[in-house]
């Protein structure tokens, strides 16, 4: 089967060198795709919306502006035709599921040689979900965490940025000028994080954000005043 190149691919991960070791996988496979790299979540959301038309997306969970899988949901729900690619130093069976689960096209532990990402990254664009070979994914499902998991997901892309704020322990005022709207409407985006997620104040939907991603989504001090 042939590879279709893509014409453009982002890679998203904080550690220079190894979106220097990301670039030299995929320039030896698709030399022909032009490739941008970003080091913050903020950097890669102000590339998608200056340019959103993008083949591939590669991300890395832990980065500058994004904790566990809030990047991961954002970029799902405001761009969802768009392929990503969890890059990640945490491979367990668990964070690996999450991922396919919250709608990856695969999953790249960084313990892996340019070989592997090299046919990861082919197999991907071939249409294909990428897992490491040598991890069981038939474990036993929670369905509390199903639950909760299939509610997050159900958030706006707007939604997701205000979640990931207040996860970061930003107040109604601070959030609302970060993202250039009134403070009334983060109260209206907060009520109805809070009734989508099932949860009666702004602390325990970050702590059911932290649940779902197993403690990756950085909790801030929260501020118990809307």
């Amino acid at each position: 089967m042939t590879v279709i190149a893509p014409s453009r691919l982002i890679i998203a991960d904080d550690h220079p060198l190894f979106r220097g070791a990301l670039r030299q996988a995929v320039s030896s496979v698709l030399p022909t795709t032009k490739v941008d790299e970003t080091g913050t979540f903020e950097d890669l959301t102000k590339l998608l919306e200056q340019d959103s038309d993008v083949d591939l997306i590669l991300l890395d969970l832990s980065m500058p502006g994004i904790s566990g899988f809030s990047g991961l949901i954002y970029l799902r729900a405001q761009y969802p035709t768009i392929p990503v690619v969890i890059v990640s130093a945490s491979d367990d069976v668990g964070t690996i599921r999450q991922s396919l689960d919250f709608g990856a096209s695969g999953f790249i532990p960084k313990r892996f040689g340019v070989d592997t990402l090299r046919d990861a990254i082919v197999k991907v664009m071939d249409g294909d979900v990428w897992v490491p070979p040598d991890v069981d994914m038939s474990a036993a499902v929670d369905p509390e965490m199903s639950k909760l998991r299939d509610r997050l997901v159900t958030l706006t892309p707007q939604q997701v940025r205000v979640l990931m704020m207040l996860s970061e322990g930003l107040l109604n005022k601070q959030i609302a000028y970060e993202l250039g709207v009134s403070e009334a409407t983060i109260k209206a985006h907060v009520s109805a994080i809070l009734q989508k997620l099932g949860v009666e104040s702004r602390t325990q939907a970050v702590i059911a954000a932290a649940k779902i991603a197993g403690g990756q989504w950085r909790q801030g001090e929260q501020n118990p005043h809307q």
